[in-house]
């Protein structure tokens, strides 16, 4: 993204305000930021906030943002997820000015970890994770020391080279660093800092078998890029202490310095990558793109454009407060973003049959419709009109009930772009079911015509049934049936909590003129809502189309 376009921050970011400060003071001379992913699931609309959080601010102060991929679990991450990222960073409108990895700083933890062992800051200790787990004390109780917390530097350095050389299974020793057992910070307990495991790594191969924990990594890569306002989510909040430690400790030559914001929480759904993972081995989604999750490829796929997500971030602002975010507050933004935008259409997703028996058999006629009327720049299109129509289901009704305005016996509505209608007679198959109407009209009421003879109080879609493009629609409702992304406290989990009728499928019919709709093309249908051309299932002449949005919320932004 061009660094001198859409930079404005939310004015509601304390962050901001500490860099501009730091600026001043003269702190720091260039602003160094950095998204940090660990490449193990996809990216969801969460990160989406942290990522433009980080970029922007960086671009606003004409400073550096890095990607970095903390690859420090090999056991979890993979290549596809490295390259997802990239993808889904690039997509939102960033480009990085460097790419990093953990994995290129193994070398010098490696060396970092030796110096706390000389300083007597670390120890191996041959306890087990459970046994290490309960050993930490709780939030008013101290810890228990290790028995081999007071192991030589001599012995130490010893056992940590042969953790490296692989002479010991994973699981039988750790790394720990020596901090402070009956500290009230539970994190400065001795905290794990190196494991060992047996596993290939997607960058380094089998070069490794011990692998630093995350919350020593960290700092390690903030000091050696350089970076100087690392921002995390307020759940690290409780590890800055051990990151200041490690930074001081290890001798870092740069002390970067941590702030925390609260993450980004959206009404029903989850925004965990444990969970969303979950959703994708258990096949209750298509994948990781499938549109009802809340991954930016997803969102992407349902149609969302990465100008309504930067909008959406920046309007949410920065805080430190936890709150939840309504799902439609994001809604309001896409359609914001598209109402200038999509081509206006029209399509009949639950079709009913009309014969006009009044209009010339085997006649064509070509109508004249704008293609967005409230953007005069789109220009407009032509549609075909014959004998033979499709309507929705729903705009008929054999009873009405009181004030139904469309279609019904005896009643006249207008076309959308075309004529009055009239409905004069109701054909039903055997099961009673309403299979076909058939209707007159009025050829003096052309639309744009200028006929005032007489109003009609309903406007109806159609599509023209000879040239009609058979088309798919998905419509989606929230994939989780109430707000909270935990399991609840009767015990029953997300997954219990699924919405059955999250997708719905239907078979109908859109305009011949997008027979050849592409990928990713994305469209208002009247009264239905903004919709997109879904990339993996649209075939030639069948698009596949996903709603993104309906036309109208009650959402209400100005109160946001």
């Amino acid at each position: 993204m061009d660094k001198t376009s859409e930079n404005k921050t939310s004015s509601s970011n304390f962050i901001k305000n500490i860099v501009i400060d730091d600026l001043a003071a003269g702190r720091v001379k260039e602003i160094v930021t950095r998204f940090p992913p660990e490449p193990n699931g996809y990216l969801h609309i969460g990160h989406a906030k942290s990522i433009c959080l980080n970029f922007e601010l960086a671009d606003e102060f004409k400073g550096r943002t890095n990607l970095r991929f903390d690859d420090t679990n090999p056991v979890k991450e993979d290549v596809e997820y490295v390259e997802s990222i990239k993808q889904d960073v690039k997509w939102l409108g960033f480009d990085w000015d460097g790419l990093f990895f953990a994995s290129d700083y193994f070398g010098e933890m490696y060396e970092r970890a030796l110096l706390l062992i000389r300083k007597g800051l670390a120890y191996v200790d041959d306890q087990s994770a459970d046994e290490i787990r309960e050993s930490r004390g709780t939030l008013t109780e101290p810890g228990k020391p290790s028995p081999y917390r007071d192991r030589s530097p001599e012995d130490n350095l010893a056992l940590f080279g042969s953790m490296k050389n692989g002479e010991f299974a994973n699981g039988e020793k750790v790394l720990r660093a020596k901090i402070d057992m009956a500290s009230p910070n539970v994190n400065m307990r001795d905290p794990v800092i190196y494991r060992i495991v047996h596993a290939h790594h997607h960058n380094t191969g089998d070069a490794w078998c011990i692998y630093p924990m995350y919350a020593f990594a960290h700092p390690i890569e903030d000091a050696i890029e350089g970076v100087t306002h690392s921002i995390c989510t307020l759940e690290f909040e409780d590890q800055r202490p051990f990151y200041d430690w490690v930074v001081a400790q290890c001798e870092m030559p740069s002390v970067p310095r941590q702030y925390e914001f609260n993450r980004l929480n959206l009404t029903n759904t989850v925004m965990s990558k444990r969970k969303l993972k979950q959703l994708v081995d258990e096949k209750v989604v298509d994948g990781w793109d499938d549109p009802r999750m809340p991954t930016i490829s997803g969102l992407r796929r349902k149609g969302y454009t990465p100008e309504a997500i930067r909008a959406f971030c920046r309007e949410i602002g920065v805080a430190k407060s936890y709150g939840v975010v309504d799902e439609r507050m994001l809604e309001h933004f896409i359609r914001e973003d598209l109402k200038l935008k999509a081509l206006r259409t029209m399509a009949v997703l639950r079709p009913l049959k009309v014969v006009i028996t009044n209009y010339p058999e085997g006649q064509t006629e070509w109508l004249d419709a704008e293609n967005n009327s409230e953007n005069e720049e789109m220009g407009s299109r032509s549609i075909p009109f014959s004998r033979e129509i499709y309507i929705e289901q729903d705009d008929f009704m054999e009873v009405p009930p009181p004030k139904y305005f469309r279609l019904f016996p005896g009643n006249e509505v207008r076309l959308k772009h075309a004529y009055f209608i009239k409905c004069e007679e109701v054909v039903k198959n055997e099961a009673g079911e309403v299979v076909e109407l058939r209707c007159t009209y009025d050829p003096e009421t052309k639309s744009g015509s200028g006929f005032t003879g007489r109003k009609v109080k309903g406007t109806i879609h159609w599509i023209e049934a000879s040239q009609a493009v058979p088309a798919e629609f998905r419509l989606f409702e929230p994939l989780i049936l109430d707000e909270s992304d935990e399991d609840d406290a009767e015990g029953k989990t997300f997954l219990e909590r699924i919405n059955p009728n999250s997708l719905e499928t239907l078979s109908g019919f859109v305009e011949p003129g997008m027979k050849e709709a592409a990928a990713q093309e994305k469209f208002q249908f009247f009264r239905h809502g903004y919709f997109n051309v879904d990339p993996k299932d649209s075939a030639p002449e069948r698009p596949a189309f996903n709603r993104i949005v309906s036309l109208k919320s009650s959402f209400d932004a100005s109160k946001a």
